[in-house]
């Protein structure tokens, strides 16, 4: 089974920590990714831009409608996403409480993928 962990993280929040953190954070997370490729449970994954530098496309009464942003106002935006492959739900939520920006205060949404393109 393939699952989309999609990593979220108040941006505010994520610029307020020190450099150092950060830093210590992203090493962090690029050793997860290595294990997890060598392991063969990591597909493929994506850090993205700030949520401002987001267009939200909508087409209400077939009409293009465009907003600069992120579509949800909220706090946490998605900040990066890993696509895995593991035998259930129970082992993708375990590689999901790995991540490493979860103790700097991140959310890890876990969720399988119906369908895939390759």
């Amino acid at each position: 089974m393939r699952f989309m962990l999609m990593c979220c993280f108040d941006e505010d929040r994520w610029t307020g920590l020190a450099d150092s953190q950060r830093t210590e954070i992203m090493d962090a997370y690029g050793r997860w990714i290595q294990d997890h490729v060598a392991s063969g449970h990591h597909i493929t994954g994506g850090k993205l831009d700030d949520s401002a530098t987001a267009t939200t496309v909508r087409k209400p009464g077939g009409q293009p409608s465009l907003k600069d942003g992120p579509f949800s106002e909220a706090k946490e935006q998605i900040g990066g996403y890993h696509v895995i492959e593991c035998a259930d739900h129970e082992t993708a939520v375990a590689i999901a409480q790995g991540i490493p920006t979860l103790p700097a205060g991140g959310v890890v949404e876990v969720r399988p993928l119906l369908r895939w393109f390759d």
